[in-house]
């Protein structure tokens, strides 16, 4: 039986790159501002030293963000968006005002508190 492709799907394409459980986040937190490493690292609730620089590498190497480092002592590395990454800023603006209108209530908990 022959194998059917996929018709290409430009949603599909977009979660590829900016998907998972961690680069939404660390990429709100470069939408305004370069970052450094552990500055991230505090940013992002949970997540570890590995994940982060795996994180950072995808994004890096899909062209997203930028990685510079400061001949300086210590050394100092630096985190942000590149040209293509800054074309996110509507996206994740949209994913922010969404999240904003549609954030979970707690239980127990009247719409005034």
């Amino acid at each position: 039986m022959a194998e059917t492709k996929a018709p290409w799907c430009p949603v599909a394409a977009t979660i590829e790159v900016i998907g998972g459980r961690w680069k939404p986040t660390i990429l709100f937190h470069l939408k305004d501002q370069p970052r450094r490493f552990n500055e991230l690292r505090r940013l992002v609730p949970g997540i570890t030293q590995r994940m982060l620089t795996l994180q950072l590498r995808a994004l890096e190497q899909d062209g997203i963000v930028a990685r510079t480092v400061r001949n300086t002592i210590p050394p100092h590395v630096e985190y942000s968006f590149t040209k293509k990454g800054f074309t996110l800023g509507p996206i994740l603006d949209a994913m922010e005002a969404w999240g904003d209108a549609n954030r979970p209530r707690r239980r127990g908990r009247t719409e005034a508190s």
